[in-house]
């Protein structure tokens, strides 16, 4: 008799802790306490322990994934045999692994995705975000900038880049122009320098029109599109109306298209100017083309709307878009778009250094290809940060008779260039 209360009494125990393993949740599933809780991954999961069908509903904190594994103690044998005897409970045996315990498995990117680094780089771990890309206000840090425009010209170390010298520079390296002076009784500068509106539909009008009849572009997709011409990013394309290589998206007639008829390429554009300029507004092609002819008569007809980096402090890289100026009176043109009205400062246009001699580019280098001058080093004296103004809304300058780089703080909206 003994014997058999013994038996009855050494079962109630045992049941007692089988049940005591597994605590029901409000949700009516099951949770494992901390301390029988054991880290494990699925192959149907995503490799965390989280997204799969046999996963636990609750991880362990780091340190428990790398205390448990295949020698654990006495105890957590028992846990597993008792999670593995509760089938009745309804919970799923996991698929068997072969990995050693306390490592993830990661699965294979499905067709058509990439797969994602689940670690993030180790420096990122030794310093704050701040640190690491340190961020700055443009508008404070540009106030105390000055555009030394009277800023002597600088000797080109020799070696610095390839190329040869030309002529000693007797004529003005930048020069800078009104929108007045190219479409004379308008008052479009008083309009540009005054109405963000203006300037923001002027710009966005423009990216469109020469996107939209950019062969290059014709078959992206309209997703693609919207990205492209997302305000913060740089858009490029020939500035060329008359004559110019473009063609309208699915047209039939390119020749009509190129401007030999009536039929004009700027079509958003030529809605905006005469919405702020009136009835005397130049035309979205003759908005492009006058500007564009101030490049000189042999241009690459090459245009890009420019934003750069913002809210940082940059160093300056300094460089020749091209190294050359075509039968002497090449010109790059920039047209500045500042961030806020009535803006009267740096920030805007690309930095300048006034080069003593012409440099020309070395005849077998690339016409595509800048010339860059990785190394090189110039004092504060000689560095020029062309200042924006009403009535100073395009800088133009050789590209042989300066060096030029982004400006250390940019403060505006963009920068198109014409080449």
């Amino acid at each position: 008799m003994a014997h058999i209360l013994l038996a009855v009494f050494v079962l109630c125990l045992a049941s007692v802790s089988l049940v005591g393993a597994f605590i029901p949740t409000a949700g009516g599933g099951i949770r494992i306490p901390e301390s029988s809780r054991i880290f494990m991954a699925t192959e149907e999961g995503d490799g965390n322990g989280t997204g799969g069908t046999g996963s636990l509903q609750q991880q362990p904190p780091p340190s428990e994934v790398m205390a448990s594994g295949p020698k654990a103690n006495s105890s957590s044998t028992a846990t597993r045999r008792r999670r593995s005897s509760a089938s009745s409970l309804g919970r799923r045996r996991p698929a068997k692994s072969t990995s050693t315990a306390g490592r993830r498995r990661t699965q294979a990117p499905a067709p058509g995705q990439y797969a994602v680094a689940t670690k993030r780089a180790p420096h990122q771990f030794d310093h704050t975000k701040d640190k690491a890309r340190p961020f700055v206000d443009g508008k404070t840090e540009i106030a105390d900038q000055k555009c030394n425009e009277d800023a002597p010209a600088f000797p080109l170390p020799e070696g610095a880049a390839p190329g040869q010298d030309g002529d000693v520079i007797s004529h003005e390296h930048i020069q800078s122009m009104s929108l007045d002076e190219l479409f004379p009784g308008l008052s479009f500068s008083d309009m540009f320098a005054s109405s963000t509106e203006f300037r923001a539909a002027l710009r966005a009008a423009m990216r469109e029109d020469i996107f939209d009849t950019t062969p290059a572009y014709a078959k992206m997709s309209e997703k693609a599109r919207k990205m492209l011409l997302l305000p913060d990013s740089s858009l490029q394309g020939s500035w060329k109306c008359k004559d110019g290589r473009w063609e309208r998206k699915g047209s039939t007639n390119p020749e009509k298209d190129a401007g030999t008829d009536s039929d004009h390429r700027m079509k958003k554009l030529t809605q905006v100017l005469s919405k702020y300029l009136g009835a005397g507004a130049p035309t979205g092609d003759d908005f492009c083309d006058v500007i564009g002819s101030l490049c000189g008569s042999n241009p690459s007809t090459h245009w890009i709307d420019i934003v750069g980096v913002q809210d940082r402090r940059i160093p300056h890289s300094w460089h020749q878009d091209t190294g050359r100026s075509p039968n002497g009176d090449t010109k790059t043109v920039l047209l500045g778009f500042p961030p806020e009205d009535g803006h009267n400062s740096v920030g805007v246009f690309s930095h300048c250094v006034k080069l003593e001699r012409e440099r020309f580019a070395s005849d077998d280098h690339p016409v595509s290809e800048p010339i860059v001058y990785p190394s090189l080093e110039i004092e504060e004296k000689y560095i020029i940060r062309p200042n924006f103004s009403k009535g100073g809304e395009l800088i133009c300058y050789r590209d042989v008779d300066v060096l030029h780089s982004s400006p250390d703080v940019a403060w505006r909206a963009s920068v198109m260039r014409f080449i």
